[in-house]
């Protein structure tokens, strides 16, 4: 299996230092994310939607579906934090969830609306955010650590764009450009 195929902008590697001005890009990161897909997949046939991004990879329907199923668990996980004393989270099992019939073979449609909705309330939700907020946290059980919202908003906004340059990158490796 080729790396890059899989790591296309490298693997998330934790940052230890989060600052102040992080918090700007990750909310530029998820403001944009769903007009950014939306452009990628605007043009793409059913065909081309079931396209893996690699062997034995996601297609490219499954990726979308994918990421609105992420963001809205990431999403309703900050919110525990903020309304919760270091609430336990539940993790979801992504790739069983993208071999359901909804994220294998229904329309991207449905999935693009839940990310520009979901987008839009996360956006209003974290420039809101005092400083003291990004603070705060949730467990997680199966790294069974402690995340706080800033941590989650680095890896979140890694996220986005790894899924991104997938879609991306198969557009590229196919020719659909």
């Amino acid at each position: 299996m080729n790396e890059k195929d899989q790591y296309p902008i490298g693997r998330y590697i934790e940052n230890l230092e989060l600052h102040q001005q992080m918090q700007q890009q990750w909310i530029a990161t998820i403001a944009s994310l769903p007009f950014r897909i939306k452009e990628e997949v605007q043009s793409l046939t059913q065909l081309q939607l079931d396209t893996p991004y690699r062997e034995n990879g996601w297609t490219v329907r499954q990726v979308i579906h994918h990421l609105a199923d992420s963001n809205i668990n990431c999403f309703a996980r900050i919110k525990f934090a903020l309304t919760e004393e270091n609430p336990s989270i539940k993790p979801f099992a992504e790739k069983p969830w993208a071999d359901l019939f909804d994220a294998k073979l229904t329309d991207i449609t449905p999935s693009l609306k839940i990310l520009e909705g979901i987008h839009e309330r996360w956006v209003a939700l974290l420039e809101n955010l005092k400083e003291k907020d990004w603070q705060k946290s949730f467990f997680h059980p199966e790294l069974q650590k402690n995340q706080t919202i800033a941590q989650a908003m680095d890896k979140y906004s890694w996220h986005c764009k790894h899924h991104l340059a997938h879609i991306v990158n198969t557009k590229e490796k196919m020719g659909w450009n």
